[in-house]
């Protein structure tokens, strides 16, 4: 454990002196205090000084504590330590370092490619320097701001998620035309509140042309949705009261399908690849088909051990859903990327999975991602993956 906390500190001290650290994130708190919920550090340029600038979130508010190099060291010693927070990931722009305390209290650590390749920036004022200024409006209209265009504070969460949901899609958004129309549609739109900060962040960020369309079952939040996008003016923004089953496959260049339940993700994919969309963007939840497969089969394998727990085969269960929808996807054409996304308004954490359409595979590439799919649902005792069954 001390040998991993060295080599913590001196992973962070060295990033630091050469400019290559982005981000250090404690996460999974087991402490006391009810409201923390995770601390974030960056390099801050301060009066020409480098700092390391600490972001305490906490349910409903943010505090900021800026420090100098040993004093960071000495707080990253004190947080992570197994009894507050259990795992903390140094991202650096040549690779990122994920250590972890286990339940046994040994400490781990593990690495993998940069998630950001690009160097810190040194912004101090996150507020006043970021990319995306969401419209007032539509937030006053949607429950998050007041009259006053301050974020209440029972929607700090929600606020926040919508500057996460788009600072993960601003980096694959960057391919679409900003010259020719680009078709979005975004099935499972619920209240809108992401639906809405998309079609800001394209149209008065990035200047885009968009026809955009929200998909909801909810006729109530269809109608409000509409009102909303008449007051807000935004005027290619349209919810349509459909299921994602029963939309009409239609051209469209990005597919949006976020909390889809169950195989709902699966009928959402299947409409962004028939429709040839250059991006589909799911965050799946409620993987029940496949786990229910393998509870069926009971096949006997290397993890065996593990499926026999329920929580287990849950996890188990989702990694397989996903793992094979991106497969999948990566057969008909897409560079997948599978990502946190984190939903802050309800504390789980869903995965991502982003398709970007890049080219198309030879005979030889489709029949070895058909030959890893076959072989992954034969040592799971899976019969047919959903998507499968309505791409196929």
């Amino acid at each position: 454990m001390r040998s991993d906390i060295h080599i913590l500190k001196e992973e962070l001290s060295n990033s630091f002196a050469k400019n290559l650290l982005v981000k250090i994130s404690l996460g999974h708190y087991v402490g006391i205090d009810p409201e923390l919920k995770s601390i974030h550090v960056k390099p801050v340029l301060i009066k020409n000084q480098t700092k390391l600038s600490f972001t305490y979130r906490y349910k409903t508010r943010d505090i900021v504590k800026n420090y100098n190099l040993e004093e960071c060291l000495d707080l990253i010693s004190k947080y992570f330590n197994g009894i507050e927070f259990r795992v903390c990931t140094l991202m650096t722009t040549a690779k990122d370092l994920i250590f972890e305390f286990k339940p046994d209290g040994q400490m781990t650590m593990r690495t993998q490619s940069p998630s950001s390749t690009v160097g810190p920036d040194f912004l101090h004022d996150v507020q006043k320097n970021r990319a995306f200024i969401p419209t007032h409006e539509y937030l006053h209209l949607l429950g998050i701001t007041g009259e006053n265009g301050k974020v209440l504070a029972q929607a700090q969460d929600k606020h926040k998620q919508i500057h996460h949901y788009i600072e993960i899609l601003s980096s694959v958004v960057q391919d679409l035309s900003k010259s020719e129309l680009i078709k979005v549609v975004d099935m499972g739109s619920g209240k809108g509140y992401l639906t809405f900060a998309l079609y800001d962040y394209l149209v008065n960020t990035l200047g885009m042309m968009v026809d955009f369309k929200g998909i909801e079952t909810r006729k109530n939040l269809v109608d409000l949705s509409n009102l909303n996008a008449i007051k807000s003016g935004f005027h290619h923004l349209t919810f349509i009261e459909s299921t994602i089953e029963e939309y009409p496959i239609d051209q469209m260049d990005v597919l949006i399908a976020l909390h889809a339940c169950d195989t709902a993700t699966d009928d959402a994919i299947a409409k962004g690849i028939e429709a040839n969309a250059q991006l589909i963007v799911v965050a799946p939840c409620c993987h029940k088909q496949i786990r229910k497969e393998m509870a069926a089969s009971k096949v006997k394998n290397d993890v065996e051990f593990l499926t026999r727990h329920g929580i287990f085969m849950e996890r188990q269960s989702e990694m397989i859903t996903d793992g094979i929808r991106a497969l999948i996807l990566e057969y008909h054409g897409y560079v997948t990327k599978v990502i946190d996304f984190i939903s802050e308004a309800h504390t789980p954490k869903n995965i991502m999975i982003l398709g970007r359409k890049k080219k198309t595979l030879t005979v030889e590439e489709k029949e070895k991602i058909k030959s890893e799919i076959a072989a992954i649902k034969s040592y799971f005792g899976v019969r047919r993956h959903h998507l499968e069954k309505v791409i196929s």
